[in-house]
């Protein structure tokens, strides 16, 4: 899919990430910059430690950079106070875990329904009805009630989807959405992702599955820190 838009959502403007260990200083981002647009479909691809993982970190302000500068919308990321950020992540970026990170003693509904309470949002009557429709759109519809323990894999995985849109964020960022789970259930989970492009999100994805990043709008390569295209 192509996106006429013509101003980024994000931005990053030579951006470093240095890690110390004792004396040692490990470069894990090394002068990137990229844009990221509106109805975009990117793909971020390389091998182990290449810095796939520090780079979207940097774009949700989960980690602190270096030195250069994020910004989403109009948002210098990294100028935010911590309570400032976590409002201000919760409010703009969905994030997917690899891992799902969902509350084992809440419900499906529950669990979505969490970052809506948390940036402030919660409306008594609103907010049950959305986190019902996120999930019926995920096709969860007859399992709301249910703790993530008594689902599958797959599933679990389209509840933290839901839980990412919950808060109707422009960007949604996953880290290795698809990697614990089989082939056809990950095709369903690229599915979502890309009907969420074309309604507009931005959508960065982490992965190391070619096959899939050969099918987004844009692959950026990354290697020993560094953007390789």
């Amino acid at each position: 899919m192509e996106t006429n838009q013509k101003k980024p959502l994000v931005q990053l403007r030579d951006v470093d990430k240095v890690y110390q260990s004792g004396t040692q200083a490990h470069p894990a981002l090394k002068h990137v910059s990229a844009e990221f647009y509106p109805g975009e479909f990117v793909a971020i691809v390389g091998k182990s430690g290449a810095g796939k993982s520090t780079l979207v970190n940097m774009i949700t302000g989960v980690d602190g950079l270096t030195g250069g500068e994020v910004v989403v919308g109009d948002t210098f990321v990294h100028e935010l106070s911590e309570s400032k950020l976590a409002l201000w992540r919760g409010r703009t970026v969905g994030v997917i875990y690899q891992t799902f990170e969902l509350l084992p003693t809440l419900s499906l509904l529950d669990n979505v329904m969490l970052p809506m309470d948390f940036c402030g949002l919660y409306h008594r009557q609103e907010s049950p009805r959305r986190a019902m429709a996120l999930l019926t759109e995920v096709g969860l519809a007859d399992h709301v009630e249910k703790p993530p323990t008594k689902v599958s894999g797959g599933q679990k995985q389209r509840v933290a989807i839901a839980r990412a849109l919950a808060n109707d964020p422009p960007l949604i960022v996953a880290d290795e959405p698809t990697g614990n789970l089989d082939s056809e259930t990950a095709e369903g989970i690229f599915t979502i992702f890309d009907r969420l492009a074309d309604q507009g999100k931005s959508i960065i994805m982490v992965t190391h599955d070619e096959s899939l990043a050969a099918r987004v709008t844009r692959v950026l390569h990354i290697a020993d820190g560094k953007i390789a295209d």
